[in-house]
């Protein structure tokens, strides 16, 4: 058995990244075989987590280039085809977490050859601890530099961190990614909104990465304060933690009030960085390079058709250390394979649509807090926007409650009706009254098990 993570892999070349961006589905189908089987037998032959998932029994392995056969360890033949992965059990992330809150239930090896500690931001629960080996971050910066292509960044930018520096990952792959390109990288965490807002004045600052809500949020803050962002030396902000970055509403917002361009990117702590936004706003790429994607039919194990809403299943292929294989992301997207965009990597629509847990079924319509979003951010005198869940017997129930200096909401209830096909009670709320956020919003307020008495969520 071997206990010791490999060296960091050669960093990649524009040359290579965009090679991959327009390679064929047989060679990157055949590239993400070779690595998955590399992955597997790296994972398995430890004395750990995969090793009992996949109910492997003793294995004689000590280097994984040169196993034959994936038999011995999960009783299934060495992977061939991307199809042959569909035979691996799904992994859920209630899976990950240990009963202690320590980081040692997924991890490859023992804790001392670990160099990064990260945790979830703890939005759905509790914060989930994952670690990162030297060759596992390199990883991460690496990917992440394909999100700095598609937003043309060079050595000549100045890139603003406006997130808090905690042990959130948030954008700390970013940092270092944009270290690694050349730019300079000014962190602004612990600071208030106007000391952000000044510090991007400042330093004549040309990239900014933060949340969607974030963007907003800076932009209503130097409104207030006469600074016209408009004119500013930002030219590029990358968003993050949320959809948002290809909404169209949000994202024209954004735009508008920072005369920039919106670049949507996505990523988990338990996965990495798997996704980079079109220039246009219009969805997202897999970075099907160091990622195998699979759609599924939401709540269940069956692929789902082209373009149909469906669940997104990821297996990152570059992270041996916490590696999550086949995980449900619990990302709610619309895949297209057949597509005439420039990069050949899997294109999602629209982005990140919404979260399977997300869903409220109100009287048998499905409805997003995106849908929400779409619609109070096409009405520019609107500002942030709360929802809340509530159940009247066996019915679901919603309220929207939305910041408006005219105290009228009625438009907003009528363009909810048009496109939803559902009349919600909306009530308005003075400006400033409902909560900003610097990283993920948190907008819905479910109260639905509480009406059952099962305690909030």
């Amino acid at each position: 058995m071997n206990s010791h993570p490999p060296q960091p892999p050669s960093p990649s070349t524009p040359a290579s990244r965009d090679r991959w961006r327009r390679a064929d589905p047989e060679q990157i189908a055949a590239h993400q075989v070779a690595r998955v089987n590399r992955l597997l037998a790296e994972v398995v032959a430890q004395e750990g987590f995969y090793r009992r998932k996949y109910h492997a029994d003793a294995l004689q392995l000590t280097e994984f280039p040169k196993v034959t056969e994936l038999a011995k360890i999960t009783g299934l033949p060495r992977i061939t085809e991307l199809a042959d992965l569909r035979r691996l059990p799904l992994l859920e992330k209630p899976e990950l977490d240990s009963a202690d809150g320590s980081p040692a239930a997924f991890h490859t090896y023992p804790p001392g050859a670990y160099v990064r500690f990260h945790r979830t931001s703890g939005t759905r629960g509790r914060p989930l601890p994952v670690m990162d080996t030297a060759a596992d971050w390199r990883w991460w910066i690496d990917t992440w530099q394909y999100v700095l292509d598609a937003g043309q960044v060079t050595p000549a930018d100045v890139a603003v961190m406006a997130f808090s520096f905690g042990p959130f990952i948030g954008f700390w792959s970013a940092n270092d990614a944009l270290v690694d390109r050349g730019a300079m990288v000014i962190p602004a965490g612990g600071m208030s909104t106007a000391a952000r807002l000044a510090l991007i004045e400042q330093t004549r600052a040309t990239v900014v990465c933060c949340t969607p809500t974030y963007a907003m949020h800076l932009a209503e803050t130097a409104a207030a304060e006469g600074i016209d962002l408009s004119g500013s030396s930002v030219r590029l902000l990358i968003v993050a933690g949320e959809p948002g970055g290809s909404i169209p509403e949000v994202r024209q917002r954004i735009e508008t009030a920072w005369g920039a361009t919106v670049l949507d990117h996505s990523g988990a702590t338990e996965l990495g960085p798997w996704g980079f936004g079109s220039r246009d706003g219009r969805g997202l790429h897999v970075i099907e390079s160091e990622f195998i994607a699979e759609l599924l039919i939401p709540g269940t194990d069956r692929p789902a058709a082209e373009g149909e809403l469906a669940e997104l299943v990821l297996t990152g292929l570059g992270r041996l250390g916490a590696p999550a294989i086949r995980y449900r992301t619990g990302d709610l997207v619309r895949g297209y394979r057949e597509h005439d965009e420039q990069c050949r990597f899997l294109w999602l629509e629209g982005g990140v649509l919404g979260r399977a847990d997300d869903m409220l079924v109100i009287r048998g319509v499905n409805i997003f807090p995106t849908s929400i979003e779409q619609i109070v951010r096409s009405l520019p005198r609107l500002g942030e926007f709360r929802l809340i869940a509530t159940r009247r017997g066996v019915m679901d129930e919603l309220e929207v409650l939305v910041e408006d200096p005219q105290n009228d909401p009625a438009d907003l209830a009528a363009a909810m009706e048009q496109r939803l096909g559902l009349r919600i009670p909306v009530r308005a709320v003075a400006p400033e009254s409902l909560p900003r956020f610097d990283a993920k919003a948190k907008r819905l307020e479910d109260r639905r098990h509480a009406a059952r008495g099962e305690g909030s969520r």
